[in-house]
């Protein structure tokens, strides 16, 4: 194979070390993905306890088998629509790298939709979309079934500013 051929057929830059499974969930109708092994658990709505003093896309806490876990509503912390909790809405529980190691958090979601493996050619580099627009957690987008999945870097979705406050 000459040089051009194995650039050719190279995987696209970065994209192999993004390769592998990811949870999809929705958010006001598009999709998105979770690295699988960011995901602790999948839970249905829970009592949420307000914390007074948080933004507020940080709905409270909740009780998960004795751990307290903040809980951040990803519409809000989006800037989407508030929208009334389902029967479909549901916490995925993340584990996020924090300044004093894994930090459990839950993440409200409208629904939870599959595990999928999206292929490292199938991933590409987040557009530009100008100076102005912080785009660090969006890891890539994934073309997959005729439609793209946004594939967040769940540790870049909260900064540690955040995550003091929360």
């Amino acid at each position: 194979m000459t040089e051009a051929e194995k650039t050719l057929h190279a995987p696209a830059k970065g994209g192999t070390d993004r390769e592998g499974k990811y949870l999809t969930f929705s958010l006001a109708g598009e999709e998105y993905g979770i690295g699988i092994l960011k995901v602790r658990e999948i839970i249905g709505m829970l009592t949420i306890t307000p914390v007074p003093q948080t933004p507020a896309f940080v709905k409270g806490v909740i009780n998960l088998r004795g751990q307290v876990i903040p809980v951040v509503d990803l519409r809000l912390k989006f800037g989407l629509a508030e929208l009334e909790y389902t029967e479909r809405t549901s916490i995925i529980v993340v584990e996020i790298q924090g300044h004093t190691g894994h930090i459990p958090i839950g993440l409200v979601v409208d629904a939870v939709s599959e595990v999928v493996n999206i292929r490292g050619i199938d991933i590409e580099d987040t557009p530009g979309f100008g100076t102005q627009v912080n785009t660090d957690y969006i890891l890539g987008m994934a073309k997959t079934a005729g439609r793209v999945r946004i594939l967040l870097n769940i540790d870049r979705v909260l900064s540690a500013e955040e995550l003091g406050a929360a």
